[in-house]
């Protein structure tokens, strides 16, 4: 994959246009709570900086329905940038309004203006093409560090990219590190490579397991997706979350690691409740004695030691989704043993997903995993093969 990157443009006194991801989370006082998103797009900011560009920086928060809503709005972002920056951040009061594209003109070296939500603006999920043009009248030059949402053909992320040669266009520092590093594993990873993948549904994951199968040696299923493989293999699974209509393709997916020779491996026993809360009754069970009117909410005990086991002679570990509901405590321990088995193996370790990176902050695994993705529809996107809209307009033609 040939993709043009900042470091060989020619930047030096240009107007910039970098199209970011902080879509971070916030508590209920609007305080950011986690602004990783944030400082990963340092690197590019500063390289623009040390190049005397005047900086438009772009980003959506949140899913705002009709235009502008407070809460949604990006100052909090601004704040942090000037917090991390200690520089000045000049905020923008909409997107493309007439002051907004004033204040982008009229931006000297060094100088950051912000603009206000992409989402404000209806145009930014349609692809709008009089939005892209008005984004690319900006600036001299368009760079994408936003690898959460390179699978989506937005405004800022695809539509503005048509108005900029390959001379003037690039993948940011992190959207180009994001690319190597799945392109990479996915093609040529060090042996054994185990995947581990988790979350809510198998029809989420659907793609990415039939592409990862024949490239993996070892694939490691928890979450609410496993019961409907349990399901699949005869198991009775209670109230537990099962996708009737995809037992036939779990069962597609079962036969064809059997016949590559890929070790699959399931729950052995669970952590089952009767209700969906905090303050239910928990218990473990087998997988064979599930109640009827109870449903498994994380994988039990055996089953973390059974999935630590699969993964000490690893060499390349990509995770993507919890073994559970790791946000209520009682079901967190399955996502927790993983994440520390994860964290101390010797493995090239690669965590995509922002439920994954969220849960590896929470177990303070953070800084022992190689590489934490900052985008979970993207990183599934690229596992299961496919070319990213927003990266495909940074590509150079052989």
């Amino acid at each position: 994959m040939n993709l043009q990157e900042i470091k060989n443009l020619d930047i030096a006194g240009k107007r910039v246009f970098i199209r970011c991801d902080f879509n971070v989370p916030i508590d209920e006082y609007s305080n950011i709570s986690d602004d990783r998103r944030i400082r990963s797009a340092l690197n590019t900011i500063r390289y623009c900086i040390d190049n005397d560009c005047s900086i438009i920086l772009a980003s959506h928060f949140g899913r705002p329905k009709n235009g502008y809503e407070e809460k949604y709005s990006l100052k909090p972002i601004a704040k942090r940038l000037h917090t991390l920056l200690k520089q000045d951040i000049k905020m923008a009061e909409d997107v493309v309004g007439e002051k907004t594209l004033e204040i982008a003109s009229s931006l000297k070296s060094g100088e950051i203006l912000l603009l206000e939500n992409m989402r404000f603006e209806e145009g930014e999920t349609k692809n709008d093409e009089i939005l892209s043009k008005t984004l690319a009248s900006m600036a001299d030059v368009y760079i994408n560090d936003a690898f959460g949402v390179s699978h989506r053909a937005h405004a800022s992320v695809e539509g503005i990219a048509k108005y900029f040669d390959i001379d003037h266009k690039a993948a940011g520092f992190l959207l180009a590190k994001e690319i190597k590093f799945f392109y990479h594993i996915v093609h040529n990873p060090k042996r054994p490579f185990v995947s581990i993948v988790g979350g809510s549904k198998v029809s989420g994951k659907l793609e990415a397991l039939h592409n990862l199968i024949p490239k993996v040696d070892k694939i490691i299923i928890g979450g609410g997706m496993a019961f409907t493989f349990l399901k699949a293999q005869g198991y009775e699974v209670g109230k537990s979350l099962v996708e009737d209509d995809l037992i036939p393709e779990a069962i597609k997916i079962i036969e064809q690691a059997k016949e590559l020779g890929v070790k699959f491996y399931l729950p052995v026993d669970v952590v089952v409740a009767e209700t969906f809360d905090s303050e239910t009754v928990a218990k473990g069970t087998t997988i064979q004695e599930i109640p009827e009117d109870w449903m498994g909410l994380d994988i039990g005990p055996a089953s973390a030691i059974l999935f630590e086991q699969a993964l000490t002679d690893a060499n390349t570990i990509l995770w993507n989704g919890p073994m559970g509901v790791y946000e209520m405590e009682k079901f967190a321990k399955g996502s927790a043993k993983v994440s520390h088995a994860v964290a101390s193996s010797f493995a090239t370790t690669v965590v995509g997903g922002g439920d994954t990176a969220d849960l590896v902050r929470v177990t303070g695994d953070e800084d022992n995993m190689t590489f934490i993705s900052t985008g979970g529809g993207a990183s599934l996107e690229l596992i299961e093969g496919k070319i990213l809209p927003g990266v495909k307009a940074l590509l150079i033609e052989d």
